[in-house]
This record gives structure tokens, sequence and C-alpha cells, in this order.
């Protein structure tokens, strides 16, 4: 009843022009803002969606919306070795994604929980490697790769086992910082009164923190899965044979040359690859709140 009487009173008293322009210069800008950001993020997503239902495979006849509404883009992935690259780039991705999980999890607990010779060098040193571009280090990539296949084969060139060992040992440092800090948050006083009862270090990384650190696993995972996922230019590098290519090698392809490109085929391939991505992060979605609420209600 109050809240129908408050809806007449507001309906017989308009604004004035004065509360219109305040309300504009405190509150109305910040809807304004909002609808460009959301339509900048959306509408080319919304584009490659319409181009993959274009069989015409060109972008120029995608310029009006949803016009044309056929998956034939989606039947001529059968004929190309797309599923394969999807195939090698969830397994890539994947093992990629667990791996710096794990790794970053034993070095940030490691560097938290213990205290040894060098610790802070350790840390100063992952934070300085951190700083320097990844494109210097394309040329020894290739180069130890080269050489390191001669005398094992399965750690060389052409080797999807190769490409998740450069993903790991790239991704260490930052994994390592993010997860180090999430580490110290958690109170000591659990390791103690674990180890009081009989429990070894392996008990109290398994049992007590890697459950307490959750969030920040999950957040790891995400960012690891998405890197390997898309990544590109360490791929290229690495892969040499069609039947090992990633997803994003093998649809560069499609349109690396501008005389014979099919953008409609390309779209259609990014439309499914962006599926796994999804899962993943609506599978994760509630663990990364989690950690952004944990701690926010005392009681």
């Amino acid at each position: 009843m109050t809240t129908h009487a408050t809806a007449q009173v507001a309906a017989s008293h308009p604004r004035r022009p004065g509360q219109r322009r305040r309300w504009l210069l405190e509150v109305g800008w910040k809807y304004l803002l909002a609808i460009v950001i959301v339509f900048y993020a959306v509408f080319p997503l919304v584009y490659v969606v319409s181009a993959s239902f274009n069989p015409g495979g060109n972008l120029a006849a995608s310029n009006q919306i949803f016009q044309v509404f056929d998956i034939a883009n989606f039947r001529a992935l059968a004929g190309t070795r797309y599923w394969t690259w999807y195939g090698n780039t969830l397994f890539i991705g994947g093992v990629a994604a667990i791996g710096a999980v794990l790794m970053g999890a034993c070095a940030a607990y490691a560097f938290s929980r213990f205290r040894f010779r060098g610790r802070r060098t350790s840390l100063t040193a992952l934070l300085i490697i951190q700083m320097f571009p990844q494109a210097l280090a394309f040329v020894a990539i290739f180069l130890m790769l080269l050489a390191l296949g001669e005398v094992v084969p399965a750690l060389g060139l052409d080797s999807k086992i190769a490409l998740i060992c450069v993903y790991l040992g790239g991704a260490l440092g930052t994994n390592t910082f993010l997860m180090y800090g999430f580490f110290n948050t958690i109170p000591i006083e659990l390791d103690e009164s674990a180890k009081i009862d009989g429990a070894t270090h392996a008990q109290v990384f398994w049992r007590i923190i890697m459950p307490l650190v959750t969030p920040i696993l999950a957040v790891v995972a995400l960012l690891a899965f998405i890197a390997s996922f898309g990544d590109y230019i360490v791929a290229k590098i690495v892969l040499v044979s069609e039947g090992n290519w990633t997803l994003a090698v093998g649809m560069y392809q499609w349109v690396s040359n501008q005389l014979s490109s099919n953008w409609g085929l390309f779209a259609a391939g990014a439309v499914l690859a962006a599926i796994p991505v999804l899962v993943l992060f609506f599978a994760l979605q509630r663990y990364i709140i989690g950690g952004l609420t944990a701690g926010s209600v005392k009681g």
C-alpha cells in the first residue's frame, strides 16, 4: 500500500528540469557509459555468430545481422581437420591447466610455508623474469626443442608434450605469485596444529591447504586453459605437422590467404571453439565467486 502511494506521488510530481540535470550528471552518465561498454563487448560476438550462419564465406555479405540463417558452414567443418585440431587443443589446454595448478600450488606452498636460503632471491628472480616480453624466448624455445628432439624425440619439435612443457614453464612465475599471496592468507596455525596431531607436510598440503585455496586454483586453471587454448605463436613454432596443429594454428590457415579466405568457415569454427571456455568458466564460477566473498560476513 505504501509503495503504491509513493508511486502515485512520484507520478503526480514529475522531476523538474534542475532535478533531471542533476540526476544526469550524478547517475545518468553511468547508464550511458554502461550501454556503450556492453554494446562494444557484445557486438563483435553477435557479428561472428551471424557470420557463422552465412554460407557466403566472406564478411562483406554479413553487414546485416542474421539476414541469412544456414548451417552449411558447420557441416563443412566435417570435411576438414577441424575436429582433430579441436581434440589436440582440448588435450593441450586441459593438461596445461592441471599442470599449472599443481606446479604453481607446490611452488607457492614452499615459498609461503618454508624458510630456506635463497627464498627471497628466488621470488625476486621469478618476478624479474616475468617482466621480459615473451617474444624474446621464441628463438631460444625453437633451438632448445630442436636440440632436445635429437636426444628425446617426445620432447622435440612437433610434439604436443613439448608444447605443454613450454606452457608450464612460461606460466610458472605468474601462477606462483598469484598463489603465493593467497597462501599467505591461510593462518599458519592450521599447519602447526595439524603437525602436532602427527600430520606430515604432504598431508597438510593436500588435506588442509588445498581445500582452502580452491578459489585461486580455479582462477589459475581457467587462466592457464584460456592462454593455451588461444595461443598461436608458440603453437605455430612448436607444432609442424598438420595433424598436431591446434585450433588457433589450423583455423588461421583458412583466412591467411586473402584471395581464398573463408571467413564463414572460420566464424563457425570460432563459435564452436568458444564452448569449452564457457563451460569451464561456468563450472568454476561458484569457486571464483566463493573466493571473492569469503570472509565478507562475520559470524
